[in-house]
Order: C-alpha cells, then structure tokens, then sequence
C-alpha cells in the first residue's frame, strides 16, 4: 500500500483516553491512512519520531478568534501550541449572524475593525470570508446572543416585546441552518447582562431543534457563582440542551472552597438527566475588560462615556467599583491592553494610579475615556485557588478563553494573557507530565476527543484511520509554555509537528505558513 506521509515510532495517544502506545502513523489527503505497524507501506515522505508522542490535534472550545484571521490570517499562537480546531463565537458575543444595528454596536467593541470591512451578515457569509481570507486551523462559530440581542435591541435594558423575540429566535434559527454549533451567552457583559433568563430558554429551545448546544459565561463568578451555575443548568433542562459551563472558575478570597459546591451541583444535574460540562484554562488569572458597573453600559459606548463625563455619575460608577465582580485590588490588576499609552501595558494600576496620583477607581474610569471603550481597556485580574479541584473533575475539557493572534504586527501590539500562547503545553506539561494529576491518555482525551464529541466533530480529535489528519506531534520531555504574565507574546516549547487537514503546519517547530484550516459547519448544516 502506498501513504503519502508515515511518522514512525511514534508514542501514539489515540485520544480515546488509552495509555500510550508504540507505533506509526499515515497521512494521505486530508486523512489518517493506517495506524500501527505501517512497515509494509510505501510512502513519500517518512519521518521518525522515536521518543515523541504523536496524537490527536487539539480542539479548543472556547476561544476569540472572531476577527483575528481577517486581520492576519497567520495568526499563529494557536496552532503553535497544538490547537488545530476552534470554536469562536463564545461569551455572547460573536461575529455573525449581524445586522446594520449590530454592526454599530460591535465596531464600538473591538479595535481593528478598520480593516476587517464588515462585508457580512449571515454565518454562511461570514464562513465564506473566513475560507476566502485563509485560515490556519479548522475554525466553527456559536451564535453570541450578546451579537443577537445588540441585532434587535442594541444597548437597551429591558426585555424584548413579542416581536423582537420573534425577530432574535429567526436570526438563531437561521445561524442553526448555516451552520453554526449552539448559542453562546455572556451574562456578565452588556448586552447580554439586561436579558432574563426566560429570553435566552426561548432562544435555546430554537438551538434544540437543531442539535446545538448552550455555552454560558455565566451571569457571576463570584459572590453568587452558585446561583448563576443553577441557572445555566437551569436554561439546560428548560430548553433541553446540553449545556456547557465556561471557563469554569470561583473569582475572589470570599469564595475560595466554593467550588466543591460548584461541582456538587454540576454532579447533581447530571445525574437528574442534565447534560452539563465545562471547559477550563490552566492558569491562576483571568482576563477581561475594565470593572465598570453594568447599569453604566446601557445604550453602548457613546452612552458610557457621557455618563463617565458627568460629574454625578461618575462619582456613583467610581463607588461601585470595588464591588465589581471582577475588583481584585489595583496591586493585582495588570494593565494588558491600552492603545493611548503603550508604556502602561504590563503595569498594575496600582502602578498606573501612583504615575497620575489618582484613585484607582478615578484611574479605571480615566483609561475607558481615553480608550474611547470599556472593552478597548484589556485587564488581568488575579482570582483562582482551586484549579486543580476543577480540572480532575470527569466533565472537564480545556478550553483556552484565547485568541489566534501572533508576536508580530498589529496582533503583536499590547500583553495580553498567555493562554493565547501557552494553554495546552502548559496543561500537558505542568498538570499532567510533571505534576501527574491525570494519566496522559486522560490528559489527551480532555484536549481533543472530549471536546470533539461535546460539538458534534465526530470525525475529528481521534486517531483512527479514515478520520481527519488534525495531528500534534510534542516532546514529552520539552512541552511546557514559556509566556509569562509581563512577557506573554512567546511560543511554547516541545510541539514539534502539526498536520491540519493532512497538511504540515509546524515543522520542526517552525510555523511553515500552511493556511489549510477550514469553516466547520455543525452536522445540522448536512
């Protein structure tokens, strides 16, 4: 028999959550030819990775990646580290389906939007410009019903009238048929946070006729972390969809040992019938945008900036502050992302604070007006205690809550979080090699078959022969992430090869440019 590329000697983690075995691999197109003994095939190309563990790619479920690609279709942090499928469109907050009213809403949110040329609205649109720009790695989209709910309502606080319901549940349902794998929601952030619960059941119940699956970036992760899990379960068992709890985390000192309860009532709902599951990224800090009071972000940008230049409101918003979810103390918030001053990226706003000789709170509320946005002022907050308690659990998959980007270009500028380059080696490398907290078959299987089957790519995050060639080639004695907190625009260490769609995308551990990546559509599109 005849394979166009075989890796022999490999140590193969099929995916499946087996030990370890040894044995080579087949590509031939764009899939997996022949796994095992392969020494009576003829090939093009042999490589031999004795002492290398050869396994599935892994597929990231819980990333950004919405514009990055049309601003560098490179961008390669992702595929760096391994990640050979993404899910985008998480948080609510999504790139299509979106109409005019949603565009001016969306482009007040994101830097960049000047070269993107937003010459879509539906997802199929929007698929069509991903595959025409280029894409390095498999990408498949949630509908953000933030997106939706700024399409029909923009900024405003208050519940849809029958119509606009009417109208948000056409444009799921229509994101569904093109395609899409579920709706994400963001109820933390606006204007997602002005939706009740009912909204988004109703919404899920469209996402069940087709399939999907409900992502939430639940309504509180601190003080009533609890109450916003039960009603993500809640949203699950209403609209009987499975459910998927993101970025799984208890934020804060006052709920550190919460998070057995987190769990214990995750177990509970599944064994009630609930299918409920959670992804999490390695790291003890999480990132987001400035701490400002949600009642403040009503109507959008435009609206915010008035309020913060309004000497009454703006005295109220500074108050509300340290009570924000996400107030950890300016010594332990890092300034990540602030185009009008770049020396600040990397400084604490304790740091910040002191170079003005302002409050912090006056200082947060200083950077939104000069940035012109909440979301254009990228902070870390430290928060996380148990994220070994989380990631033993038997529902957890990794997740990164990144970005596609890359250490060169516009997608260079700023330092943001390094899990945008370091999630997978570091889980792989600290968690599971050195510290031994799940075997490696499990380690794997939690980074690549797992979160295939939860979104439905059965042909994907499994090493079998005829299934898709997704493949990452690591050393087992090198993997490890290298980015820090101050220098995190670094690769990782010890991925070695990694083959998308049959193609070779890293080499040596070299990025060889390869754009074979393509738009996934949810088995509902077929």
């Amino acid at each position: 028999m005849e394979t166009r590329i075989i890796m022999k000697n490999g140590r193969i983690v099929d995916g499946s959550g087996s030990p370890w075995f040894k044995g080579d691999v087949g590509i031939e197109g764009v899939k997996i030819s022949g796994i095992g003994n392969l020494s009576g095939f003829k090939t093009e190309r042999e490589i031999d990775i004795e002492g290398l563990v050869v396994c599935p790619g892994f597929v990231d479920v819980h990333t950004h990646t919405d514009t990055s690609f049309l601003v560098n279709p490179k961008a390669d942090s992702k595929i760096m580290q391994g990640v050979t499928t993404e899910i985008i469109g998480n948080c609510g907050n999504s790139a299509a389906p979106i109409t005019e009213l949603g565009k001016s809403f969306y482009s007040r949110r994101r830097t960049l939007d000047e070269q993107i040329g937003w010459d879509w609205n539906t997802v199929a649109e929007y698929y069509d410009r991903l595959e025409s720009n280029g894409l390095p790695l498999n990408v498949g989209t949630l509908i953000g019903h933030g997106t939706i709910r700024a399409d029909v309502l923009g900024y405003e606080a208050r519940e849809p009238i029958k119509q606009e319901l009417e109208q948000m549940k056409s444009l799921v349902e229509q994101g569904m048929k093109d395609g899409a794998f579920g709706l994400s929601s963001g109820l933390k952030y606006a204007p997602g946070c002005y939706a009740k619960t009912d909204e988004v059941v109703e919404l899920c119940k469209v996402v069940r006729k087709y399939g999907g699956i409900y992502a939430s970036h639940i309504r509180n992760q601190a003080a009533q972390v609890i109450e916003a899990a039960d009603e993500a379960i809640d949203i699950g068992r209403r609209a009987d969809v499975p459910v998927q709890i993101a970025h799984i985390k208890v934020r804060g000192r006052k709920v550190w040992g919460k998070g057995w309860n987190y769990l214990r009532i995750i177990d509970e709902a599944r064994r009630a019938g609930i299918d409920v599951a959670f992804d999490q990224y390695p790291y003890d800090r999480c990132g987001s945008t400035a701490s400002i009071p949600i009642w403040a972000l009503e109507g959008g940008t435009e609206s915010l900036l008035k309020r913060l230049n309004d000497p009454e409101q703006r005295k109220k918003i500074e108050a509300e502050i340290p009570e924000h979810e996400d107030w950890v103390g300016p010594e332990n918030t890092i300034v990540t992302t602030f185009p009008p001053e770049r020396s600040y990226e990397g400084k604490t706003l304790a740091e910040i604070s002191k170079l003005r000789n302002k409050k912090p709170e006056s200082t947060i509320c200083d950077l939104v007006i000069e940035t012109e946005s909440s979301l254009g002022l990228q902070m870390i907050f430290g928060w996380e205690k148990e994220i070994r308690n989380f990631m033993v659990h038997h529902v957890m998959m990794v997740g990164s809550d990144g970005s596609s980007i890359s250490p060169y270009g516009v997608l260079g500028e700023g330092k943001p979080h390094p899990r945008n380059y370091g999630t997978y080696p570091r889980f792989i490398g600290r968690y599971v090699l050195q510290e031994g907290l799940l075997s490696i078959g499990d380690g794997i299987r939690r980074a690549t078959s797992f979160p295939a089957r939860r979104y439905g790519l059965y042909d994907r995050g499994i090493l079998r022969k005829g299934m898709i060639a997704d493949i990452v080639v690591f050393d087992p004695e090198t993997i490890i992430d290298v980015g820090t907190y101050m220098e995190p625009q670094q690769y990782p260490k010890g991925i070695e090869y990694v083959f998308v769609n049959g193609a070779v995308a890293v080499e040596n551990g070299k990025f060889t440019g390869r754009l074979a990546g393509k738009a996934l559509r949810h088995k509902a599109h077929e």
